[in-house]
């Protein structure tokens, strides 16, 4: 995946900058710009399940997500980075539904 021009590093955090990281978590990239690992730790903290989760089990995490919790996600996670009081913190708390690779 090319990396962002320097314009759009630079800043709020878009919706759409926030997808191509959870793209990248997905399909297991192993290089991230600042900007991206910003989101990275964001979504961390705001997912209580995953505030100790590697890359991998974050891809996996979304992955797993349905279309509506997807859009949930990047929507909260959009107001939790621009600082929104009121942006919710999941921490779903459930189990999820999958198995790691042997």
């Amino acid at each position: 995946m090319r990396n962002a021009p320097k314009e759009q590093e630079d800043g709020p955090v878009t919706e759409m900058a926030i997808v191509n990281t959870f793209t990248k978590l997905i399909f297991g990239d192993e290089v991230y710009s600042a900007r991206e690992i910003s989101i990275i730790e964001a979504f961390q903290a705001m997912e209580l399940t995953l505030s100790r989760g590697d890359r991998l089990e974050m891809g996996e995490y979304l992955r797993n997500l349905g279309v509506r919790e997807m859009i949930q996600l990047v929507s909260g996670l959009r107001q939790y980075l621009s600082g929104c009081a009121n942006a919710p913190r999941t921490g779903r708390g459930k189990p999820l539904h999958w198995t790691r690779p042997v």
